[in-house]
């Protein structure tokens, strides 16, 4: 019977590499650390493939002052919306909803201003407890009596969307008062001297700069700390040097127009307090947690019922912000309002990271999946594309988004 040979290390061998410097040295530590957040970078990059195809597509016209600010107070509602969208999808439900919820509370509100004469900033209170009303409805029956998310919130779409109907009476209500418009089409006011920028959007350009650096190398010291590998320092200087770029590039772009929207600064808003909330927090924590095994949440102590509710509640009151955002945009209240918006909030979400199994995704793969969309809209129409051709283009990148992430936890799995 043969003998099987075993090889011993002998006292000749060449050492073991260094850690960080195995398997392939840089570049292997470069694709671990890539590896890691293949879907974020991956969205990163189709982005800006995806914009400089249509800049060169449209002979500038896609980066043009004007067109960036349009392209925000277009896609200002569906990012609100995906902000909460990924919360839900991320603790393993869906919401069919938000695009009824939110014509409704814009209707509510254009009916309380309109035609009682309510003052806006009251006005605009009472629709977010509306949105906080509605969600927590629809978030205890999912929650607490256990039926199924798809089936609560799709009825809940048909009763948002009757609601607005009845409220309107099928008419249109404007016009809405000056402050109320400018939620969706203001503008920060200028300051300090007469120059060719605005000076007020170049001053918090540079404190987003800040900020952004500060936190990558804050993170970078984190991970030291905690021996986590890390990028090689040539890498994560060109890290920062793009991000600094990608700022700058944007910052200049407002302050040469109008400077930075009022809705920019509540979608910044948002992405800050979320994303903090969902990295840092223990409801944070407990979200992800129930998507990714909700029975081994349980068992952990995690009370996987308040949770989901609240993730309800936090979606409706983001429902009734864009629903108010689009109606300033409009300056109306319409019966119209809100269609498809659903649809374009859950695609935003899953292309932005999400997994269709839950406990996986990041507010800000959310916003990057709701920017992909909107540039893809906005450079489709400017290069004259129909809008025939647009549904089928995005639904082809819906698909292939999430055929990625299937492939991956395949791939992972074997």
């Amino acid at each position: 019977m043969a003998q099987t040979e075993t090889t011993q290390p002998s006292a000749s061998a060449a050492p073991e590499p260094a850690p960080g410097k195995s398997g392939g040295g840089v570049f292997a530590l470069l694709a671990r650390a890539l590896h890691g957040n293949i879907r974020q970078y991956g969205m990163l990059l189709a982005l800006a493939l995806i914009v400089v195809l249509f800049q060169i597509w449209t002979d500038g016209t896609l980066l043009m002052p004007l067109n960036v600010t349009n392209l925000i107070q277009q896609n200002s509602y569906i990012l609100i919306l995906a902000i909460g969208m990924m919360i839900v999808i991320i603790s393993g439900h869906i919401d069919l909803s938000v695009g009824s919820l939110a014509a409704f509370v814009g209707a509510a509100a254009a009916v309380m201003m309109v035609r009682h004469d309510v003052p806006w900033p009251l006005a605009l209170v009472v629709a977010l407890l509306i949105g906080a009303a509605a969600g927590a409805w629809q978030g205890f029956w999912i929650a607490y009596v256990g039926i199924p998310s798809f089936i609560v919130t799709l009825a809940g779409m048909l009763l948002f969307r009757g609601g607005t109907q009845i409220l309107l009476q099928g008419q249109s209500v404007a016009p809405f008062p000056k402050g109320f418009q400018k939620i969706s089409s203001g503008f920060l006011p200028e300051v300090g001297p007469h120059t060719n920028y605005h000076n007020l959007t170049l001053l918090l350009g540079l404190g987003v700069l800040v900020v952004a650096v500060l936190q990558e190398v804050r993170g970078r010291r984190q991970a030291a700390g905690y021996g986590i590998e890390l990028l090689p320092t040539g890498f994560f200087l060109a890290k920062l040097g793009a991000i600094a770029a990608a700022v700058l590039v944007f910052t200049l772009l407002l302050a040469s127009y109008h400077g930075f929207p009022v809705v920019l600064l509540i979608l910044g808003a948002l992405l800050v307090g979320f994303g903090y909330l969902m990295r840092n927090s223990i409801l944070g924590r407990h979200t992800y947690a129930i998507g990714g095994n909700e029975p081994a949440a349980k068992l952990s102590g995690v009370k996987s019922k308040r949770v989901v509710f609240l993730a309800f509640v936090n979606m409706g009151v983001l429902a009734a912000l864009a629903g108010m955002v689009f109606a300033a945009r409009l300056n109306a209240g319409t019966p119209q309002a809100g269609i498809n918006f659903e649809l374009e909030a859950i695609a935003a979400a899953f292309i932005g990271g999400a997994s269709a199994s839950g406990g996986v995704g990041t507010v800000l793969g959310a916003v990057i999946g709701g920017l992909v969309l909107g540039v893809l809209n906005n450079g489709m129409s400017l290069v004259g594309v129909g809008t025939d051709y647009q549904q089928v283009i995005k639904g082809l990148v819906l698909l292939a988004a999430v055929g990625f992430d299937v492939y991956n936890k395949r791939k992972a799995g074997s």
